[in-house]
């Protein structure tokens, strides 16, 4: 054959540069046609190509004169050629018979419109097309020469039949021999030529080769069938292949998204209080690593998920498949009704951890001033029952009865004194309970020892009184003095007493004014200090009124005032005490008044950061939904404008991380209120998610209206008329629009539309049936019509090439044809085909390739 090619490339004209070569070649067939040399090899080709057909018919031909002479091989030729009957042959041995089936087989051939004449053009033709065919194969291989053709063509499409590496360019005649015997054993091509009618010859014959490499394309003819159906399937499967990891990855991701939130909600919702301060401020700062450190990388997977899941509703619907619904409970609306619970959830949350911290705060305070007056109160009773049980009385001299009647009513007075402490003790004590203080058993097991010992100290003091006013009137009359000296000894000493409480009185403020308050309060109490220590200089002087008359009338005192034992010296060690207490409690009250000044200043600080934050985020807000709908440059444009504006909100992020420093400072400080901003850091964090939401998302539909317009072949000028329609009928200026306003849109189109009809687009364009439609919806509908996309049916035919023409499919067949992931894809997806002319093994390619896009079940 390649000896051929070397003749064909010979000069159109002889040494005389006169004779075409269409004249030389016709004289030398005239010169062939007297060759006894050619002639036998034209009789040996053309029986052996006649028995590469008659051996499908169980017989074969030994020489064509003989063989064809009575016309009943060649009639049977011509069928199993054709695959149609011919007229019944006549059986007859006689000359007559031969000759009218001779003319039957020619009478055949003449109506299929084939001219028995020497080749002409429309042969030309054909060789013309196998010559091309031959060396587009033979292409890759280098040195096809010498023998090498017919083993380039075999390896080219049965590359494991022949090691063409180790094939010799210096022996023709092997390589040749060893291409017939192979093409002859595996693959059914009888050997029409000799190597030696090829190698030598300065002009081998054109007719037997062409014949011969006819042979040899209808061999591999059906493999370029199969490559080329091989290859649409294997593009479909890879379609689907890569659809089916997004939605398994899809699926995954919101299997763990939904699974932290369902998690994490019954944290968020538990609102069972700790006891003390330090176990509700541990869960306080739980809840500031929640915000910072959990919550931010959950709230990226959730813009995350949606992102994909747009994404491979774009995908899917450029490949004509039909809209991914994930699993129950895992869809986009699912995800969003979790968000939404936790975000209420989260709430509430902070709210009650600060509630309950105030209220422990509270409780601790009441607890300890519960302890302090319930501690000075018991002190003061402490021998109280045993003086008022005792019967000094009895044996004790009027003048001495008297002395403890006068005793016992400065004792009263000093019980009702202390009746307003007791009610503090018992209010307090039901404060404690209604706060639902932890420790509330032993408060009230101590408030209730006190309120009984009261009672009974109550019921022994009328028991004394009664006891003594039996025998009053053998009582004298008593120093005046002394009983003067305890009436106004008594409420003096329990206003120092009170003083000392309230000196000492614990406070809780949480702001300026309420501490300038108590400091206007106790400026107050100061300005009353030396008219107390007048009524003190007074009551001292009674005392030594007293001394003095009874050493001028020589009385001998018995010792301590009778009527109480409220000494002068008592007087002034409590009210020195007093006089420690005061500068104390303006120390106490002036750093309790620089907190409160650092506390203003904290808030001042967060109100300066969070009034610049919170316009500054609703100002992103407004400029990314103008900028999603403005149609300024082409959307590459579009994207890196975007891209450039979501670094600016990143480079933001440290402001918004000083304002949760500052928040932080707040909070530890206990400070509930901030009379000089609205914006709360709950509301600053959420809008600030939201931005960073928005301007993915944003970023996203600008990316998959690119994916859609470089796959769809739209042009810029028709994306900037689909963004103007659209524009002008989005009312709200959203980027959505609802179903009213769609129907608007597509009648401005031109597009005449009946309910179905409309209730069969807005399936398209809005498969998850949320009654609104985006701008990528919108384009993927209006270019869905105009892109050639592969379909079910052209599956069909292309699997129905692998199998042979067959209704059904083998797995060796899909393991021979295809790469071996894509055959086991295919093997394991497959149902048995289940057809009258089904085999074991059998599979359906057609159910499964209709399943590929979504019309019926995979």
């Amino acid at each position: 054959m390649v000896d051929y090619h070397a003749a064909n490339n010979q000069s159109l004209y002889s040494a005389g540069g006169q004779q075409t070569y269409m004249e030389q070649e016709n004289d030398w067939d005239r010169d062939l046609l007297l060759d006894p040399a050619w002639e036998k090899q034209q009789r040996k080709t053309f029986t052996a190509w006649c028995n590469s057909h008659l051996r499908k018919a169980g017989t074969q031909i030994e020489n064509i004169e003989e063989d064809f002479r009575d016309g009943l091989k060649l009639m049977l030729l011509l069928e199993v050629i054709s695959g149609e009957r011919l007229p019944k042959p006549e059986r007859g041995k006689m000359r007559v018979h031969k000759i009218n089936n001779v003319n039957k087989a020619l009478d055949f051939i003449a109506s299929k419109g084939v001219k028995l004449v020497s080749i002409g053009a429309e042969e030309t033709s054909a060789k013309e097309g196998l010559l091309l065919w031959c060396q587009r194969k033979t292409a890759p291989y280098k040195n096809v020469n010498d023998g090498l053709a017919f083993n380039a063509l075999i390896h080219r499409h049965r590359p494991e039949l022949i090691d063409y590496d180790k094939l010799r360019k210096d022996d023709p005649v092997t390589n040749l021999n060893n291409a017939f015997e192979v093409a002859e054993r595996y693959l059914d091509i009888p050997k029409m030529l000799d190597a030696e009618d090829i190698v030598g010859t300065l002009r081998p014959d054109e007719k037997a080769i062409m014949t011969y490499v006819s042979c040899f394309y209808h061999a591999f003819s059906g493999a370029q069938k199969a490559e080329t159906a091989a290859n649409r399937i294997c593009k479909v499967l890879a379609v689907n292949q890569e659809n089916e990891h997004l939605m398994e990855d899809y699926e995954k991701l919101a299997s763990d998204l939904l699974e932290w939130i369902r998690r994490t909600i019954p944290w968020l919702e538990n609102r069972a209080p700790e006891k003390t301060m330090t176990e509700m401020q541990q869960k306080l700062e739980d809840f500031r690593d929640y915000r910072r450190v959990h919550k931010p990388p959950k709230v990226q997977e959730k813009c995350q998920l949606e992102i994909n899941f747009n994404t491979l509703q774009t995908k899917l619907r450029l490949s004509n498949r039909p809209a991914f619904m994930p699993s129950e409970g895992r869809m986009v609306s699912d995800i969003n009704g979790a968000w939404h619970k936790l975000e209420g959830a989260e709430k509430g949350y902070e709210e009650w951890l600060l509630n309950e911290i105030r209220r422990l705060e509270r409780l601790d305070h009441l607890a300890e001033k519960f302890r302090q007056k319930a501690a000075i109160h018991e002190s003061w009773t402490d021998g109280k029952e045993a003086m008022l049980t005792q019967k000094d009385y009895e044996t004790a001299s009027l003048s001495e009865i008297k002395a403890l009647l006068k005793k016992h009513e400065a004792f009263e007075s000093d019980l009702a004194a202390h009746q307003d402490r007791v009610e503090q003790i018992a209010a307090i004590a039901q404060e404690l309970n209604e706060l639902d203080y932890y420790d509330s058993p032993s408060v009230n097991a101590r408030c209730q020892k006190i309120c009984e010992q009261w009672d009974a100290l109550g019921s022994l003091t009328q028991s004394r009184r009664e006891s003594l006013e039996r025998t009053e009137k053998q009582l004298e009359s008593i120093d005046e003095l002394y009983l003067e000296y305890a009436k106004r000894a008594a409420p003096f000493n329990n206003w120092m007493e009170g003083a000392m409480e309230d000196l000492q009185d614990m406070f809780i403020v949480h702001n300026i004014e309420e501490i300038q308050g108590l400091i206007t309060a106790h400026d107050q109490f100061k300005s009353t200090l030396p008219e107390a220590n007048k009524e003190r200089e007074a009551i001292q002087a009674i005392q030594a009124e007293v001394q003095k008359i009874a050493q001028y009338n020589g009385i001998k005192l018995a010792g301590n005032n009778p009527y109480t034992t409220i000494t002068p010296q008592s007087i002034d060690k409590k009210w020195e005490k007093v006089q420690q207490l005061v500068p104390q409690r303006d120390q106490a009250l002036q750093e309790e008044l620089a907190r409160q000044q650092s506390n203003d200043h904290l808030r001042r600080q967060f109100a300066n950061q969070a009034n610049m934050i919170g316009p500054w985020i609703q100002n992103k807000m407004a400029e990314i939904g103008r900028i999603s709908i403005e149609m300024n440059g082409t959307l590459e444009d579009q994207l890196t404008h975007l891209r450039q504006y979501e670094q600016s909100i990143i480079e933001y992020k440290p402001n918004i991380d000083q304002l949760e420093g500052d928040h932080q400072l707040i909070q530890e400080a206990l400070i509930f209120d901030n009379k000089y901003t609205a914006y709360t850091m709950e509301h600053l964090r959420v809008g600030w998610e939201q931005l960073l939401t928005t301007i993915a998302r944003t970023i996203n539909e600008i990316e998959n209206q690119i994916l859609t317009r470089d796959a769809k072949g739209i042009s810029q000028e028709q994306l900037h008329e689909y963004r103007t329609s659209f524009n002008h009928f989005d009312k709200k200026r959203t980027g959505i629009m609802d179903s009213d306003d769609f129907q608007a849109l597509l009648i401005s189109t031109g597009n005449s539309l009946g309910d179905a009809e409309f209730a069969r687009i807005m399936g398209i364009v809005d498969p998850n049936n949320s009654g609104a439609v985006t701008f990528q919806a919108f384009i993927d509908f209006m270019s869905r019509e105009t892109t050639d996309t592969d379909t079910a049916d052209q599956v069909i035919a292309s699997f129905k090439i692998l199998a042979g023409d067959k209704n059904y499919i083998t797995a060796e067949e899909l393991r021979r044809e295809l790469p071996p992931d894509q055959a086991e894809y295919c093997i394991a997806r497959m149902a048995p085909y289940t057809g009258p002319d089904a085999v074991p093994g059998a599979l359906d390619y057609m159910s499964f390739s209709t399943a590929l896009y979504g019309e019926s079940d995979l």
